[in-house]
């Protein structure tokens, strides 16, 4: 069997989402999850989706530790689908910290999520700030001094931002924005 192809597991993700925002207890909109996350075990939105949705809905039929086994392979599962990303590592943190009382665990998965979420900001707020040094408007530079200004106290050691957050600067300095 062909693998199905993205836009085909996004269609059926979202078939699946406006069931259960339609009938959210309806056992037929964790079954779509539960096919589509057989059919494609690496998208995580899907099965972290589909854990959030089994602790919530799924029926007092079935024994919660069956629940509770369940809802933790899909969340390792996730983890390792996503190679640790910061939501997909917290979310499963909390799962232990909350259904299976380990909250040494957790807290190292939050401490591992929290750095992954760090590295993100870093990144998105250097080229945040090469855009707007690259528009270089007198809005545009404001903004980057204003995002470079709290850069520099959370990240003070990472080269590549500061190395924009000085070109920030200079820009200012030959626009007027700053004294030189």
């Amino acid at each position: 069997m062909a693998h199905p192809g993205l836009e085909d597991l996004v269609e059926r993700f979202r078939e699946a989402r406006r069931e259960a925002e339609a009938d959210p207890g309806n056992p037929g909109q964790l079954e779509l999850h539960r096919r589509l996350a057989e059919d494609c075990p690496a998208f995580t939105q899907n099965l972290l989706f589909l854990a959030w949705r089994l602790l919530r809905f799924e029926g007092p039929e079935r024994p919660l530790e069956d629940r509770l086994a369940e809802v933790q392979r899909l969340l390792e599962m996730a983890v390792l689908g996503s190679y640790r990303s910061a939501p997909a590592v917290v979310e499963l943190g909390f799962f232990l910290d909350t259904y299976r009382d380990a909250p040494h665990e957790a807290a190292r998965l939050y401490e591992e999520a929290g750095a992954r979420a760090l590295e993100t900001v870093r990144e998105s707020w250097r080229g945040l700030i090469r855009y707007w040094n690259d528009e270089r408007t007198k809005e545009t530079l404001e903004k980057a001094l204003k995002l470079g200004e709290l850069a520099e106290k959370l990240f003070p050691d990472h080269t590549p931002l500061m190395l924009e957050v000085l070109t920030t600067r200079r820009y200012a300095a030959l626009d007027g924005l700053l004294s030189p």
